[in-house]
């Protein structure tokens, strides 16, 4: 948790207390940002602007114990804008056929990382809807709105994502056992 004090800093606009924050917020967000962007430009355009929010908008903080929390919905809301610009999330996908690599040895043990390395498989639509309903905790609703898409969309998304995901893990690291 970043000190109080810190974010009384970054409000009178201190450039030491500005820089501190960053420090400890930059590995956070740029793993929240890399789990929706894949460019490295990309992410780095979303954190720049993320850190560009966070602090000139630092005075409409309500609880400064939620600061992380805010500044983490700060960056995906800036990486669901720049998907927003290449991604129709409204797209149906009754089928969608994913490019696998073979598994190797050491992939042979389903770990977290793996899980979401899957992620990048998916379809950018499925993708985020994925993201944002299981790891971030946000509902059909809230989806639907930041991504300009319908209730009934996000949920379909999601089953999608689900669906190919299973398919993926039975493929890659169940296919011995056949």
């Amino acid at each position: 948790m970043i000190d109080k004090k810190l974010i009384h800093a970054c409000k009178k606009q201190q450039r030491e207390a500005q820089r501190q924050v960053y420090e400890l917020l930059v590995k956070k967000l740029y793993y929240t940002c890399s789990r929706y962007l894949k460019k490295q430009e990309e992410i780095e355009e979303a954190m720049a602007d993320a850190f560009f929010t966070i602090f000139t908008k630092i005075d409409q903080l309500k609880d400064e114990n939620a600061f992380e929390g805010w500044a983490k919905k700060i960056a995906v809301n800036h990486c669901l804008m720049q998907l927003k610009k290449k991604v129709n999330f409204n797209l149906y996908l009754e089928d969608v056929s994913i490019q696998v690599q073979p598994l190797t040895e050491e992939m042979a043990d389903l770990e977290e990382e793996d899980l979401l390395n899957l992620l990048n498989y998916l379809p950018e639509g499925c993708k985020t809807v994925f993201i944002l309903f299981i790891i971030e905790g946000f509902g059909h609703k809230e989806i639907a709105d930041q991504l300009n898409i319908s209730v009934g969309t996000s949920k379909s998304q999601l089953n999608v994502a689900k669906t190919k995901l299973k398919e993926l893990v039975n493929i890659l690291y169940y296919q011995k056992a056949k």
